[in-house]
């Protein structure tokens, strides 16, 4: 017996959360200025340091593909977490990075923990 690939568990109850973690690491992470590092960016994307938060939201949830960044839009995320985007807005938003804007990146947990 095979296991088939193709399925996907979907949480899409209004009241189900399936990554409910991410509510205290992202408190922590917007008290300790993260998004105020990230609206620097001068990356060519409308409203870039909320996705790039949502991207970071993503793969703390075990997101490893841009089609894996759903998992913040089921269920009960919405209740959540404001400003959510679709998978897709967010791959058009990390396609338009260069290796400078990852360099810029890289230098904000640095700041963060500075003060």
């Amino acid at each position: 017996m095979k296991a088939c690939h193709r399925v996907r568990p979907v949480f899409d109850d209004p009241n189900l959360v399936s990554t409910a973690g991410l509510v205290p690491v992202l408190r922590l992470a917007e008290s300790a200025g993260l998004h105020d590092q990230l609206s620097g960016l001068t990356v060519p994307s409308p409203n870039a340091a909320a996705k790039t938060v949502c991207v970071i939201g993503g793969m703390l949830a075990g997101a490893d593909s841009i089609d894996d960044l759903d998992v913040l839009r089921h269920g009960g995320m919405r209740r959540l977490f404001s400003g959510v985007r679709a998978s897709s807005t967010l791959g058009t938003h990390l396609r338009t990075f260069t290796h400078g804007h990852v360099q810029q990146l890289d230098s904000r947990p640095r700041r963060c923990w500075r003060g």
